[in-house]
């Protein structure tokens, strides 16, 4: 495959990886709507709580480094499209502290999202 090819799939990745950071953050809100996706949500909350919690290096991220290396260029050296999300995912400012909050952060909005929803069905079921 040629550099172009390296650079589209490296494009998808981020793309990819920029929705799912999304739909760990905001995915609460289309779960309130829809309760089935909780049981894609609910992993997908664990899973990215922890990679900021704990500090993994989320396999997403890899992919997008070794298609970018592939391609003959880094991360955020890619087109439009990289340039505009891989500052959203890697912001200047991040530090394992700053990570940490993250996470944090992220179980907290999302167990009281489920803790709302878990009594917005209790009331439901009890009328």
């Amino acid at each position: 495959m040629g550099e172009t090819h390296w650079r589209l799939l490296g494009d998808l990745v981020v793309s990819a990886h920029f929705a799912f950071v999304c739909f760990v953050v905001f995915g609460g809100a289309l779960v309130w709507r829809s309760p089935p996706l909780a049981w894609l949500h609910v992993p997908a909350v664990v899973w990215g709580g922890a990679v900021e919690l704990f500090g993994w290096t989320c396999p997403l991220t890899e992919l997008e480094v070794r298609f970018g290396a592939l391609a003959g260029q880094g991360v955020s050296e890619g087109d439009f499209l990289a340039r505009m999300l891989v500052p959203l995912i890697y912001p200047d400012w991040l530090t394992r502290e700053t990570q940490v909050a993250i996470g944090a952060g992220v179980l907290l909005l999302n167990a009281i999202v489920y803790i709302a929803l878990c009594r917005r069905c209790c009331r439901r079921g009890s009328d």
